[in-house]
């Protein structure tokens, strides 16, 4: 049998990948947008509808970088108010383990996966920078070991929370009189270096047991810590060899931890241009780069590797000579994409080799080497290309991030879906209520023994 394909839609909120220009684009805030995405996705028997969250927004140069889609509303919020206009589909939101307390987020999660009869999901990241950490009252930041050990500490506490209450304890028995099954339910103590906190959880076990548990670490601990703790891991590495490699690391290091390979689902964030031919869909995919990168936006993400202020160089004319500063605090806080660059003196240097060769303008070239569409072809090529990578183990699924905001699935959803329904890697119902039934999952059985534990 083949395997089953998993997927997903991302709202994506803050970004240069959303073509917000695009007359067809709308708003990232009202509450219109997320009911259209989100409906869609549940008409093509999505497994979940993803929402990412930031807890400031990203600047550069000291000002709001007014080119990205400007609007992180409050995760909870929104997958509350999605319950209420959703059915079946999973409702997963990214929740800060850094900056939050135990108590509060399993009580959200909790309460969501009530009011949505089982389909919440909790993607745990942690926050690297001191620049996030204005916001709160701790402030600062913690080490990468250390902020890895805090979500390890903080998922326990979580747990501790959603299994202090045992299957069936509301028996709301008119009867006899009898509303719980054992008044001590609901007692919790957690205590290790992060925390240390003890009473009694206010909501009771909810469908699912816990929310599907989420990551998105790229690093070898945030590797391990997927393999350790996550039911799913969303990946950078959309294409075949690179998936393959993935999928295999993060898979191989389950036993250790007394996990079977199918307790952990791949899935590669992935856009896509579709056309009538491959040939229209690779012309649209020129076009929707040009969108995505216009002049302006070049010269900003010159600026995040250069670290100086060149808003006085012409796009279309040749990179700086000048190298990157790398002495001076970073003009662009709180962005990945500088974190990621190790060494941006050799980025400027490969990068000046690669525009001389090919004779690229500044936008030439950071269209060039920015990212790019994962999926481009026809709907028939489209559902091959996600067939095959699944197929091959260099997924499980895929995230799809739409180009446009709120109606950029429709597209995906009335060509490509059909064709894998056809080719029966994908479903053309729901089989089950809840994300765990989507997504294959077993529900967890509280472990009452750990709730209590010092």
């Amino acid at each position: 049998m083949p395997k089953q394909i998993h997927l997903a839609v991302h709202f994506p909120g803050v970004n240069n990948t959303t073509v917000w220009s695009d007359p067809r684009s709308g708003s990232h805030i009202d509450f219109s947008s997320f009911v259209r995405l989100a409906q869609t996705a549940e008409r093509a028997k999505f497994d979940f509808f993803f929402l990412a969250e930031g807890l400031r927004l990203r600047e550069q140069g000291g000002r709001i970088y007014d080119l990205d889609v400007v609007g992180r509303p409050d995760t909870f919020t929104v997958l509350s108010a999605l319950a209420a206009v959703t059915d079946r589909l999973g409702l997963t939101g990214t929740i800060n383990s850094t900056f939050n307390e135990p108590y509060e987020v399993a009580r959200q999660f909790a309460s969501l996966d009530h009011l949505s009869g089982g389909r919440a999901g909790w993607n745990v990241v942690t926050s690297w920078d001191a620049f996030t950490g204005e916001n709160f009252r701790r402030g600062g930041f913690l080490a990468e070991t250390d902020r890895y050990s805090r979500a390890a500490r903080f998922l326990a506490a979580a747990g501790a929370l959603f299994d202090s209450w045992p299957d069936g304890a509301v028996v709301a028995d008119g009867d006899r009189g009898v509303f719980l099954s054992d008044g001590r339910a609901g007692a919790f103590a957690h205590r290790d270096e992060h925390f240390d906190i003890a009473g009694r959880f206010n909501v009771p076990r909810s469908p699912q047991g816990q929310p599907v548990i989420l990551q998105a670490g790229d690093s070898d601990a945030g590797r391990e810590f997927a393999a350790a703790t996550a039911d799913a891991i969303f990946s950078r590495h959309g294409t075949r060899e690179a998936g393959q490699a993935f999928h295999s690391d993060v898979k191989r290091r389950l036993a250790t931890y007394g996990r079977d390979r199918d307790e952990l689902l791949v899935f590669p964030a992935a856009t896509f241009v579709l056309g009538d031919t491959d040939a229209d869909a690779q012309e649209r995919a020129v076009t929707i780069r040009r969108q995505q990168i216009s002049g302006q936006t070049a010269i900003k993400l010159l600026e995040q590797v250069w670290n100086r202020d060149l808003s006085a160089y012409d796009p279309d004319g040749p990179l700086p000579q000048i190298d990157p500063d790398v002495s001076a605090e970073h003009i662009a806080r709180g962005r990945a994409s500088v974190r990621m660059q190790r060494d941006p003196v050799a980025t400027a240097r490969e990068w000046r080799a690669r525009a001389e060769a090919g004779n690229l303008s500044i936008r030439e070239l950071l269209i060039e080497v920015s990212g790019r569409q994962t999926f481009v072809g026809s709907a028939r090529t489209v559902a091959g290309q996600i067939d095959d990578l699944v197929q091959c183990d260099a997924a499980d699924g895929f995230i799809l991030v739409p180009h446009v905001v709120p109606d950029g699935l429709d597209e995906f959803a009335d060509t490509v879906v059909p064709l894998l329904q056809e080719r029966g890697v994908f479903r053309a119902e729901y089989t089950g209520p809840t994300l765990r039934d989507h997504l294959g999952l077993r529900r967890p059985a509280a472990d009452l023994a750990a709730s209590p534990a010092v």
